[in-house]
């Protein structure tokens, strides 16, 4: 039948929509595609959705207070809901999918479900994430908006999916995590939190997944679509979610979660809140996730170079007679501006003074406020003598399957990755000597622009006789804004002798689980080119 415009007055009418098809999603029985009616209604003041099969007495109602319409084509949609059988706790959510005949009447029942969950906005009715009185997601109450417009409108360009798609170490990484432990994801039901182009998702389809839900806020999410309809082998088994992990429903718990959540310094960008989210959602008891725990390493480093570096590049400020006008009352702020950019590029690891230090963050315990404010006591005993000039940082995340356990690095010495590795400058270097003791504090605070203020303090204790009597002989401290980084170089220099290192170059060891996976990254990399 053909549907009418919905009315635009405030009390809405009932209307019916003839379905080609209706599949119950969260059926026990496997599911199976029938003609039926969709009936929009208000009973007790309450708006529903009925969906009633033409040859049954089968039926299930959905109160558009919590329900949420996913257009999967011109012809079929997703509608997804709570379950409004309270009975049933372990039953959180359940789904259907539906499709036209006609694409006409498909839109009519598309602005139709708009007018009716609007109206069920109007009686006050509330969501899973929040009242929908005021609009506004979990998301959007933490992170400013502009933040949030540039952060979608980035990763919405496929010229950084490809940017982050040929880091063959990264998606190398991920491919052999999935594909050695098929057992994981074979049968199973999967969400990609973050899906961008869809690729982790066709990763786990190909592993055997029963199915993969790829849910991405950005435009990158029709550019996905299009991937994977190009793929028939594995679009039936992957459905794609245009929205943000903690506003969307899904018709199903998952049994595991992937996603590529690290940013640099493995928090920037504040994506592993909604990774913790999505677990926390939709997550299923004793299921897994595919990075499972990450690892923050942090050293002490020497770098005369990158030091004059920085210095220099505020000189400009020092200028007396620049076009008849003296800069020099903005040569301190311009100074202070430049060393609060963390450096990110690749490094040597022989610029490291100390065997380095890690953080875990294991996210399938983290809870999402812990994510807030990270807090690190630092502690380093000095390898060599020279000049302290900061604190390197880099991260490691592990993918604990059933089957084979498979670590991915960013470490200086490993193969290189977008990620780089990161550098905290300091404006005054600390002297020490091989055998003296580093503390500090590394403390990481998150701020609304999707990333964090970095406060590092580090101190040169009291050496040789009488240090065991403690006491401070020289501290230094800086502020860095981790949102805007200096991007210095993509690959190691090569520093000549003349630098202020010690006489007997003393190699200072990565800390890793095992030395053998950087030489499977380096080999993993190798077999993609």
């Amino acid at each position: 039948m053909e549907a009418p415009p919905p009315p635009s007055t405030n009390k809405l009418q009932q209307q019916e929509f003839t379905l080609a098809s209706v599949t119950d999603l969260t059926s026990s029985s496997s599911p199976s595609p029938s003609s039926a009616v969709a009936t929009f209604s208000c009973v007790n003041e309450v708006t529903e959705l009925r969906f009633q099969e033409s040859e049954s007495a089968h039926g299930f109602t959905f109160d558009l207070s919590s329900t949420q319409l996913f257009k999967l084509g011109p012809l079929q949609f997703i509608c997804v809901s709570e379950n409004s059988d309270s009975v049933k706790q372990d039953s959180f959510s359940r789904g259907v999918v539906i499709k036209f005949s006609d694409e006409k009447e498909s839109k009519f029942f598309s602005d139709s479900f708009e007018e009716w969950t609007k109206d069920a906005a109007r009686k006050g009715s509330s969501l899973p994430n929040g009242t929908v009185s005021d609009g506004n997601s979990k998301f959007d109450n933490k992170i400013e908006a502009a933040s949030a417009k540039m952060y979608f409108h980035y990763y919405g360009q496929l010229l950084h999916q490809q940017n982050m798609l040929q880091d063959y170490v990264r998606t190398g990484t991920y491919h052999a995590a999935v594909m050695e432990n098929r057992s994981d994801f074979a049968g199973r039901v999967v969400v990609d939190v973050g899906a961008g182009s869809g690729i982790l998702s066709m990763f786990a389809a190909l592993a055997g997944a029963k199915h993969v839900y790829a849910v991405e806020a950005s435009e990158m999410a029709d550019y996905a679509r299009k991937l994977i309809a190009g793929n028939p082998l594995l679009a039936e088994r992957i459905t794609v979610i245009k929205g943000k992990i903690e506003d969307i429903e899904l018709p199903e718990k998952a049994d595991v979660l992937i996603s590529e959540p690290m940013g640099t310094l493995l928090v920037n960008e504040r994506m592993l809140e909604t990774y913790v989210i999505a677990r926390d959602r939709f997550l299923s008891p004793n299921g897994k996730m595919f990075p499972t725990v990450g690892r923050i390493h942090m050293a002490p480093f020497s770098d005369e170079f990158l030091f004059v570096e920085m210095a220099n590049k505020a000189l400009f400020w020092q200028q007396q007679n620049y076009y008849g006008v003296d800069l020099t009352p903005l040569y301190a702020s311009a100074h202070q501006g430049y060393f609060s950019q963390p450096v990110v590029d690749a490094f040597d690891p022989r610029l490291l003074v100390a065997p380095p230090m890690f953080h875990v963050i294991d996210f399938t315990q983290m809870k999402e406020e812990q994510f807030y404010e990270i807090d690190v006591p630092l502690k380093f005993t000095a390898s060599v003598c020279g000049r302290v000039h900061g604190l390197a940082c880099w991260f490691d995340v592990l993918f604990d399957g059933s089957t084979v356990q498979r670590w991915f690095t960013t470490a200086p010495g490993a193969p290189t990755t977008h990620w780089y590795q990161i550098r905290c400058v300091l404006t005054q270097p600390i002297h020490v000597m091989a055998g003296q003791e580093l503390t500090g504090r590394l403390h990481l605070v998150a701020h609304s622009a999707q990333s964090y203020t970095i406060n590092l303090t580090l101190s040169a204790k009291m050496w040789g006789p009488g240090a065991n009597q403690g006491g401070i002989l020289q501290s230094s401290s800086c502020k860095f804004d981790l949102k805007e980084p200096y991007y210095r170089m993509s690959q190691p220099q090569v520093y000549p002798v003349a630098q202020e290192t010690p006489a007997q170059p003393q190699d200072i060891q990565i800390q890793s689980d095992d030395l053998e996976e950087i030489e499977l990254l380096q080999q993993n990399a190798n077999a993609q080119l």
